[in-house]
């Protein structure tokens, strides 16, 4: 970290999440004044667990109300925005589109408004996007010149964001950009649905971990240090001409099939007879994707720092402590 982030009014959404709890840890580092915007507390998360959100203003509220997005704006006087605030689960959004529309699409707009209403405040934007933005394409790696066309509800409620951030960059000049990461992991991220929390958990309970796809889906995994650097980096250079309003790829340009993962995490965890349960229902999923970082590399000097195998082994020693004191704790609950 350096001396930019002294002294800065950061607001995070979505700071209660894994990527939110991680750069909230990194601003605090940095000295910055940390606003979050919460609207569930959720104990669990590593936000309140380390008492991290204690260190932070919390301003309570939902993405779609924006009277709540204008008074974090506003009263805190914030100059940074870290937007990571989203529904973020394909599932969930299969299930019930409506939700994720609102607080994925209105959230997005409702901040870039208060945001433009206040621009003698606000001096930099990052908007947290994914590969699903780019939808199905024939043709891989992703290229940030590529078309956002998701097809799924989730993937369209990213490609919506995107399209909605440039148009404020392009027509309102606001000092945005846009991240669009692969699959990221790291410790903290308690929604065990995903392969890599869910398949540490079950082989950690000694249970055969469960893959709702076929098993063959590709996908970039990104370990959560990568992306704090790639939003904290994005950050302190959007004001320059060949940054502002742009989207940026950030993975490790080398697509893993969920198969990969688990076999992995099954060496790193010292498991291999606990063979995956292969379900092969996921719906409205894509096949394959993995995104090209020469943009980010070629203009910001961003390159992962980690491997697959060094952020699995950092994602796992977390996820065996914090199960370990979890479990320590059921029998004095009971």
């Amino acid at each position: 970290m350096t001396e930019f982030w002294t002294d800065k009014r950061v607001l995070v959404t979505g700071a209660t999440g894994l990527v939110g709890t991680w750069l909230v840890k990194a601003l605090l580092k940095g000295k910055a004044r940390v606003i979050t915007l919460v609207r569930d507390l959720d104990p669990q998360s590593d936000l309140l667990r380390t008492k991290l959100i204690n260190q932070t203003t919390v301003v309570n509220g939902a993405l779609e109300d924006i009277h709540s997005i204008d008074r974090a704006i506003n009263e805190h006087e914030v100059d940074t925005v870290f937007h990571l605030g989203a529904q973020t689960i394909v599932g969930t959004a299969l299930r019930n589109p409506l939700p994720t529309f609102e607080a994925n699409i209105r959230g997005s707009y409702n901040l870039l408004e208060v945001c433009r209403q206040h621009k003698s405040l606000v001096k930099r934007i990052v908007v947290a996007s994914s590969d699903k933005a780019y939808g199905t394409s024939p043709r891989l790696p992703y290229t940030e010149e590529m078309p956002l066309r998701g097809d799924g509800p989730y993937d369209v409620s990213k490609s919506c964001t995107d399209l909605i951030s440039s148009s404020y960059a392009c027509t309102y000049g606001l000092p945005i950009a846009i991240a669009r990461c692969g699959n990221i992991f790291g410790g903290g991220d308690l929604n065990w649905s995903r392969i890599v929390p869910g398949t540490i958990r079950s082989l950690f309970d000694g249970i055969a971990p469960v893959i709702r796809s076929n098993g063959l889906f590709t996908r970039d995994y990104i370990y959560i240090q990568d992306v704090v650097e790639a939003y904290l980096l994005l950050a302190r250079n959007v004001e320059r001409q060949e940054i502002k309003g742009q989207g940026f790829n950030f993975g490790p340009s080398r697509p893993y099939s969920v198969l990969d993962i688990v076999g992995a995490i099954q060496t790193l965890m010292k498991r291999p007879d606990l063979k995956p349960r292969i379900l092969n229902e996921a719906k409205a999923e894509i096949q394959d994707q993995t995104l090209c970082s020469k943009k980010a590399e070629r203009l910001l000097g961003w390159k992962p720092s980690y491997n697959l195998e060094e952020g699995l082994r950092e994602t796992i020693q977390w996820y065996e402590a914090y199960l370990t004191e979890l479990y320590e704790q059921i029998p004095a609950l009971v």
